[in-house]
């Protein structure tokens, strides 16, 4: 049954301190990808003008936020941290309905997100610079980090508060001001992380929020003259956009697609390679930037994994996130489930042979959202669209390979560099793979998801910039300026 228009909640912008309404009155609508008659929320419809009015907001509160104390900003992360995981369940719930991935993938995002806030509100005491070795006696020399300015934060759907959170905590501990604009499919969370940051004690416009189509919105996010920094993630095509829009001026992190392969040695544990692969190309629906979307198999072994992938794979239950027992939930939109049925087919033109899954689910609980079974593809050649394209979705293309040295010219044979693992005892092999594997991040005998909040994350290639690093300390570079100084005496 449809929500009533009454039953469903409206959320406002958060601009200059105020929980304000777009200048255009307009708003759209979020539904649940698990069932398209529950509607999420109501939000605000924003254009240039709203973004304008919070870029003026964060730059006029720059004037003041960048001259508080570390340890007061500190204190205000410390205390949003506790607010998110004061309310975990309900936080966790609402990210599953408007996103669709489990309550339990859910509940480790969110406490995830605390986690980072807490470490940066650490982190950012240790900014620092350098004194330097003077010829002139009676000069001082040293290096000191200051912060930026306003920051744009453009974050995507698929973890809409760990992503939000990993680029806002330290742009804010080291004193800029941010204007952050979620996906559109998922700002409810974003908003609850706003409002906890907002609720912890932040002064007014040094978190502005808006809401709304990239389209309406998305010029002065990255080109308005109060923009010293745009930190983004999502598409590669609109991250190339971004790179043309920007001001010489202005500093861009951009993380991008990934097309990760996990290469699997005749040595292996073959039992934990399929885990590797399911947990690493199923896990999140598959909708992750590090997810493994092709298996690289020596042909020794290649038979074996196969049989016991597919079995793992009919074995998944995929359904509501919500519901117990449901390891798959639904694609996030519409728009990522056709992008995925789409892509089954074209394997199979292709000559691919499907062996599991592929399939659109729609009788019975299925009928109102957005759900796919699995895919696993074999016979599929290096050079074939789903061996070479993101694909963003649960669909593994397993790739034989004769010889050590043709597993590493397969993965590296594509135009993205984000994650690669490889399962191995072989100290030589790994230590050929860490040096030769042209990706940012690099798994051992582990999945190509996941990444540590204290550890560098990024890509190479047309996975990033790679200009700065996001998470652990070498983000805060990303968020700060060095002066130097010639102290007379």
């Amino acid at each position: 049954m449809a929500a009533t228009e009454t039953a469903v909640q409206t959320f406002k912008n958060l601009i200059n301190g105020e929980w304000v309404e777009a200048a255009s009155g307009e708003t759209f609508l979020t539904i649940n990808p698990a069932n398209v008659k529950d509607s999420v929320g109501r939000f605000q419809a924003s254009t240039e003008e709203d973004v304008i009015q919070a870029m003026e907001a964060a730059e006029q509160a720059f004037k003041t936020w960048r001259h508080v104390p570390p340890t007061k900003r500190a204190e205000i992360l410390y205390k949003a941290a506790d607010l998110l995981e004061a309310g975990l369940e309900q936080y966790a719930e609402e990210l599953t309905r408007e996103e669709g991935k489990t309550m339990a993938s859910s509940r480790m995002e969110v406490k995830r997100s605390a986690q980072t806030l807490r470490y940066y509100a650490s982190e950012g005491l240790n900014v620092s610079g350098e004194t330097l070795p003077s010829d002139d006696a009676t000069t001082f020399v040293y290096t000191r980090k200051e912060p930026l300015g306003v920051i744009s934060v453009i974050t995507p759907w698929n973890f809409p508060i760990s992503i939000p959170v990993r680029k806002i905590a330290p742009a804010l501990v080291t004193g800029n001001t941010v204007v952050f604009k979620p996906a559109s499919n998922t700002p409810l969370i974003a908003y609850r992380l706003v409002e906890a940051l907002h609720q912890a004690g932040l002064p007014a416009g040094v978190i502005n929020f808006v809401t709304g189509s990239a389209s309406k919105t998305g010029v002065p996010l990255v080109t308005h003259s109060a923009v010293k920094a745009v930190t983004f993630t999502g598409s590669t095509g609109a991250g190339e956009k971004i790179n043309r829009q920007v001001r010489l001026s202005t500093r861009v992190q951009l993380e991008l697609g990934g097309k990760n392969p996990l290469i699997v040695m005749d040595d292996a544990n073959i039992d934990h390679a399929v885990e590797l692969a399911v947990k690493g190309g199923f896990e999140l629906t598959g909708q992750a930037c590090t997810g493994t979307s092709r298996v690289i198999i020596m042909d020794a072994v290649h038979d074996e994994f196969v049989e016991k992938l597919v079995e793992k794979t009919k074995q998944l239950k995929v359904g509501n996130g919500l519901s117990k027992g449901v390891e798959v939930g639904p694609l996030a939109n519409e728009s990522q489930l056709r992008n995925v049925l789409d892509y089954v087919a074209i394997g199979k033109a292709e000559g691919a042979e499907l062996v599991v899954g592929g399939e659109q689910l729609t009788d019975g609980d299925y009928a109102n959202g957005y759900y796919v079974t699995p895919a696993v593809f074999v016979g599929v050649a290096p050079d074939m669209r789903i061996a070479q394209e993101e694909i963003f979705g649960p669909v593994i293309s397993v790739i034989r390979v004769s010889s050590f040295q043709e597993a590493m010219d397969i993965a590296n044979d594509v135009e993205f560099g984000l994650s690669a693992a490889i399962c191995t005892s072989e100290s030589g092999r790994i230590q050929h793979f860490i040096q030769n594997i042209e990706t940012g991040m690099v798994k051992i005998n582990r999945p190509t998801t996941g990444n540590a909040y204290n550890a560098p994350f990024g890509g190479v290639k047309m996975s990033s910039t790679a200009t700065y690093r996001e998470s652990g300390r070498a983000a805060l570079d990303f968020y700060t300026q060095i002066k130097t100084v010639y102290h007379g005496i």
